[in-house]
């Protein structure tokens, strides 16, 4: 996987039908990546491959579900003119994922892995997508629109939990059409299918 294949791209296709998704959504498409880890990329021609296929969908909205990196902000420096060329005419969001804290190797100072964390939020803003941490948007077409909620990584111990789905979903009404965008598919059963707030998709 992490050798011959990592480049070996696959598309899922999915199809879902929801009785209350509102009619001027019927037919829109996402795609959703996951798992970039760009610290392991070697090889420019094969990223924009699949930059390329990504594209190639002509999907409506763009989803990023966290794990941009390995550990450091850096690892991103030679990718960001190339992911700059991904496409969604709806938009392109993300959530953080477990790796991207930098919570697995050492730091000299608490400062110092701050510091990247702030950098790599700076890098979603610079390859164009709405980092989303802990808050909902609401997506519009004419009179209807669907929720998007992002959440940061929510694991079971011993991961982490920064995600906070109360502050995320705060203020929504159960009616809505929602998106969740979640890293760790463990918070699903542990935490959202159990929340008062209704989320149609995660």
């Amino acid at each position: 996987g992490i050798t011959r294949g990592k480049y070996n791209y696959t598309i899922h296709r999915v199809t879902l039908k929801f009785k209350d998704l509102p009619e001027k959504f019927h037919g829109y498409t996402i795609t959703q990546i996951s798992d970039i880890h760009s610290g392991s990329f070697n090889n420019q021609e094969e990223v924009k491959k699949g930059i390329d296929l990504i594209n190639k969908q002509q999907s409506d909205l763009l989803l990023f579900t966290g794990d941009l990196v390995n550990n450091m902000a850096s690892e991103m420096d030679p990718w960001i003119v190339v992911f700059k060329k991904l496409h969604a005419p709806d938009g392109k969001f993300s959530v953080l994922g477990n790796h991207d804290y930098g919570d697995y190797i050492p730091w000299p100072s608490k400062s110092a892995k701050e510091k990247n964390l702030e950098s790599l939020k700076w890098v979603h803003n610079q390859i164009g997508f709405r980092l989303m941490l802990n808050e909902s948007i609401e997506i519009k077409k004419s009179n209807d629109s669907i929720v998007l909620t992002g959440v940061e990584n929510w694991g079971k111990p011993p991961f982490p939990q920064y995600g906070n789905l109360n502050k995320a979903s705060d203020g929504l009404q159960n009616e809505q059409f929602k998106i969740l965008m979640s890293h760790d598919p463990s918070h699903f059963d542990a935490i959202v299918k159990k929340h008062p707030t209704h989320y149609h998709l995660t």
